[in-house]
């Protein structure tokens, strides 16, 4: 199954798992109201997948379902589960400890001056002073450290791990299976994939519709050429 990278650092990542129905099921949701069923996609089926999309008719997009396994940091987690048209079931911290890795990026966009929810394209990597001198990317690694150890220690000592997680900072890595209809997956990619979206979920939006691409051209096709995507 296919996997995207998102970030670059070799852990944030897209995953399909599994996939139901293709394009010609859309055709046939469509054409039972009919009754009748094609085998075969052809020019005409093609055509009325792009009047479906063009007229919203996309009850048809239903159909089709896929599961994705995400691997990205708690706050991009909190994002995408505003969508309650997924289906989620997340790792647990209650539970295990395994894989504590962190997002670590290198450099950081700058705050938009005017938009409070916004950042610029700008990349900085200020120096901060706590002890001494330091660079902000190498700061908050040192951040992630001490919390992990904080963590294990209070597990160490006896403290539940349902309230020893608390001390964990956003950048922590999640990972959790979602599921969707594709209907519900394009308006998904169509609200995060817009520039007023955070970076990181716009790079997990993309990667949605490079999977959606492989899996239903003919309808992804047709989505992006009516949203101009």
């Amino acid at each position: 199954m296919k996997k995207i990278e998102l970030f670059g650092d070799g852990i944030g990542a897209v995953e399909l798992v599994d996939h139901m129905g293709s394009d010609l099921t859309i055709v046939n949701s469509a054409r039972v109201s009919f009754g009748k069923e094609k085998e075969e996609l052809d020019a005409k089926d093609k055509k009325l997948i792009n009047y479906l999309v063009k007229h919203r008719h996309t009850s048809t997009f239903e159909h089709n379902v896929a599961t994705f396994r995400f691997l990205v940091p708690l706050f991009i987690r909190s994002q995408h589960h505003r969508h309650r048209t997924w289906s989620y079931n997340e790792i647990s911290r209650r539970y295990t400890a395994v894989d504590m890795r962190f997002y670590e990026p290198d450099q950081f966009r700058s705050q938009h001056k005017s938009n409070r929810q916004a950042s610029n394209d700008e990349l900085i990597n200020p120096n901060l002073y706590i002890d001494k001198v330091t660079p902000a990317s190498d700061m908050i690694k040192q951040h992630h450290k001490k919390s992990l150890i904080l963590f294990n220690s209070l597990v160490d000592r006896g403290v539940c791990r349902e309230q020893a997680r608390g001390v964990l900072p956003q950048n922590l890595y999640t990972e959790y299976y979602g599921t969707c209809n594709l209907n519900n997956l394009l308006k998904f990619i169509d609200l995060r994939i817009h520039e007023g979206a955070q970076w990181e979920i716009q790079k997990v939006a993309e990667a949605l519709l490079e999977i959606a691409n492989d899996l239903w051209p003919t309808a992804v096709s047709a989505y992006r050429e009516n949203k101009n995507k």
